[in-house]
């Protein structure tokens, strides 16, 4: 077995696991408000960040050396964090992963003014069929659009420029920095609307909010296996095998059906997402590689980033070669 199809099965089993973490989600938005989830997904998280951490070899202290832009990142993380959380708790799982995978749509444009980057003509077509198959899965005035897709749209758009942020600043900023701010802060802000919203939890669901920081831990780990041991651009596309996953969740667990328009568009929207990580593989196409390819996830600010952990070990292995 070659190490491309390694990383391949590691990829498929992680978002495989990340998919699992969001049936849970669905599971607890039934009876809790999204404050709660996050608040307590993101608490029992942080053993697990903070081991993860610990192997950071990078000297300096928590001061971010870019305050506004990490300000920016961690209130927007905050923001998608809650949207995603609540769209998963409201809306069909293809529905909310066929909005969230415009996010690396949402990245391409925002490199732009953010990173300076230029945009070919070939991936400009790329994101307006992407775009337009955003309209297909919605399809507005044809069906009723609430909040649970507000707020879907809201997460993909936050995640991306979350993203840029990173890589706007990740060169500079410490792992512990870009990870422990966004997470303190979901802690913090959510905690203080838990007062307002907190329903009291049975031992099975507490064990439930325990799952998803454990499954999302896990998963980051083996996607993070999956980089070091295939080429990015065969690990990134392998994200858009969660979408098969949350078909089969939604017929087993909450009898969901996605619908012909959702199956279409949702097709078209990963058609193009896959030609802008594999065109943004080519050097000579970016500037700013890798943007997408080390993407697992929305960022949300509730888990570890396989990103900041590749470039802090790419780092550490600088540093030891000295």
């Amino acid at each position: 077995m070659t190490n491309n199809t390694k990383g391949a099965l590691l990829a498929l089993l992680a978002f495989g696991i990340y998919a699992t973490h969001d049936v849970l989600v669905k599971y607890l938005g039934g009876t809790y408000s999204t404050f709660q989830i996050v608040f307590f997904s993101v608490l029992f998280g942080f053993p697990a960040a903070t081991l993860a951490l610990m192997g950071d070899r990078t000297d300096g202290n928590l001061r971010p050396r870019h305050p506004w832009w990490t300000a920016t990142r961690t209130v927007v993380a905050v923001i998608g964090a809650a949207c995603a959380f609540y769209a998963f708790s409201v809306l069909p799982l293809t529905q909310v992963y066929a909005i969230l995978f415009t996010a690396p749509l949402l990245i391409t444009v925002l490199a732009i003014p953010i990173l300076g980057e230029h945009v070919g003509v070939r991936r400009w077509v790329a994101v307006i069929v992407g775009l337009c198959g955003v309209l297909i899965v919605l399809r507005p005035g044809a069906t009723a659009l609430g909040p649970g897709h507000a707020a879907a749209l809201t997460a993909a758009f936050c995640s991306a420029l979350a993203s840029i942020i990173i890589r706007k600043i990740g060169k500079d900023e410490r792992t512990v920095v870009l990870m422990l701010y966004p997470m303190m802060t979901n802690v913090v802000i959510m905690g203080i609307l838990l007062v307002f919203t907190y329903k009291p939890m049975p031992l099975v669901d507490f064990g439930a909010s325990a799952l998803i920081a454990i499954l999302t831990f896990v998963a980051t780990m083996i996607v993070i296996r999956a980089y070091k041991t295939a080429e990015a651009v065969i690990v990134a596309p392998m994200q858009y095998s969660q979408i098969l996953w949350a078909t089969a969740y939604g017929a087993i667990f909450f009898n969901e059906r996605p619908d012909l328009g959702t199956a279409v568009g949702a097709s078209v929207i990963i058609a193009s997402g896959v030609y802008i990580v594999l065109r943004e593989g080519r050097t000579s196409s970016s500037e700013n590689t890798p943007v997408l390819r080390t993407r697992s996830r929305f960022d949300s600010g509730t888990h570890l980033r396989v990103s900041n952990f590749l470039r802090r070990s790419a780092r550490n292995r600088k540093n030891t070669h000295k």
